[in-house]
């Protein structure tokens, strides 16, 4: 017993003893003099993480040639031209960069009379090509195959989004508008995932289709040329950039 007329647990006492005791307590209302040890009280259970909402961003279409000075922002500036009202960002970059140059004049004042904006024109500047542009672009179109081939050395996974300038036009060429519309349709309705459903669809043609040659794929590369070399290259890379207009728009305009 305690001093207080309590019963007390002694070691002494058997398991049996023991719970019939601590039974005897608790009928009686009185406390467990050794209570059965308790859980420490566990910290808040963290709110889950808020799910984040995939962002929504506009669809990203890059240009590659070799010293970003004069074919690969022709493209960009001309498809921004024709296709800003949609949200289509528009890039370039140089496999062999001439980085930090602005456009070359003659390239400039050819895509001015193509339609092109002075703004856009005045503001390029030259960048390397990187991995990390890559990774970004829903579509990637070079120049010509040697840059193709260097995109996808550099970023493997860009294989099946990584064309030609003139290799897409091609492509998509035998895709009309609807059927463009229909195979965007197939997604779940983004930008990006629009863009991306189109470039499959188009990509799929690659096996279909005869090869083409080089000359056939390429835009030559005029630099430090003659006019002429220019304007060849121009008459090369303006009906490409009419096909890529036309099947983007169809792509990105929902009816």
């Amino acid at each position: 017993m305690t001093d207080s007329g309590s019963p007390h647990l002694h070691a002494g006492m058997s398991r049996r003893e023991r719970r019939q005791l601590l039974e005897s307590l608790r009928a009686s209302g009185l406390p467990d003099l050794h209570p059965a040890p308790t859980e420490p009280a566990s910290a808040a259970a963290p709110e889950p993480a808020p799910v984040a909402e995939e962002a929504s961003e506009p669809p990203t279409i890059l240009i590659v040639c070799t010293g970003n000075i004069c074919r690969s922002p022709m493209a960009e500036i001309l498809l921004r031209s024709r296709l800003g009202d949609l949200g289509v960002r528009f890039h370039s970059a140089g496999t062999h960069a001439l980085v930090d140059h602005e456009m070359d004049a003659q390239s400039r004042e050819l895509s001015l009379g193509l339609g092109a904006t002075a703004d856009d024109a005045a503001a390029h500047r030259a960048r390397l090509l990187t991995a990390s542009h890559l990774r970004e672009a829903d579509l990637i179109l070079t120049m010509s195959r040697e840059h193709r081939t260097h995109v996808v050395q550099l970023l493997p996974e860009a294989l099946r989004r990584v064309f030609t300038l003139r290799e897409f036009a091609r492509l998509a060429a035998t895709l009309s508008s609807e059927s463009a519309r229909d195979a965007a349709d197939a997604g779940d309705g983004a930008p990006r995932e629009r863009l991306g459903a189109v470039v499959a669809a188009v990509g799929a043609q690659r096996g279909m289709s005869v090869p083409a040659s080089a000359e056939d794929d390429d835009v030559i590369d005029p630099y430090r040329r003659s006019q002429r070399t220019y304007d060849l290259s121009t008459s090369q890379l303006t009906p490409a950039i009419g096909e890529v207009e036309r099947v983007v728009r169809a792509t990105l305009t929902t009816l």
